[in-house]
């Protein structure tokens, strides 16, 4: 292929063109349930680390839409440009993060993707050394709730841009 061509989508990259379900209206009892995790997940934590974390989360799973959503967030709540751009490589870039933000951000790298590395022991230490028992709870709960919220907006083909809040 030469570099004026361009390659056509195929049917699993191609975007959708609308949204596949709205899930609020249909399972409005879940949708309420998820809003409520949300909201008792992010209880005690710090605001900007409730985002970093969601961005990250969003990064992993390749959900335009709630990175779109937590970016603005972070934005409107006075997080860096800078830093949102390091988010995507905190490792390579620790020192735009505190110990306890990188701690975070590892659990949550771990968290999401488990199924192929599984909670390793000296990532979970390491958070428990930042975080106590019920802070490290409420972490693990927001990990766990952006990581519906990903799914939601990828199985719905919610479109970045577009959030009725």
């Amino acid at each position: 292929m030469t570099t004026t061509e361009i390659k056509p989508a195929t049917e699993a990259s191609a975007p959708a063109s609308t949204v596949r379900l709205n899930f609020a209206k249909a399972a409005p009892k879940v949708f309420r349930a998820v809003i409520g995790l949300d909201a008792a997940a992010r209880e005690g934590l710090d605001p900007t680390l409730v985002e970093l974390v969601q961005i990250r989360s969003s990064h992993l799973n390749h959900c335009a839409y709630c990175l779109h959503m937590h970016t603005c967030d972070a934005r409107k709540a006075g997080e860096s440009e800078e830093r949102l751009h390091m988010v995507a490589v905190w490792q390579e870039a620790e020192h735009f993060f505190t110990a306890k933000e990188q701690a975070a951000l590892a659990l949550t790298d771990s968290v999401t993707r488990v199924a192929d590395t599984g909670v390793p022991d000296a990532v979970y230490e390491r958070a428990a050394t930042h975080f106590g028992e019920q802070e490290l709870a409420q972490l693990l709960a927001l990990i766990l709730t952006i990581n519906t919220w990903n799914r939601i907006a990828l199985a719905t083909a919610k479109r970045a841009g577009t959030d009725e809040r």
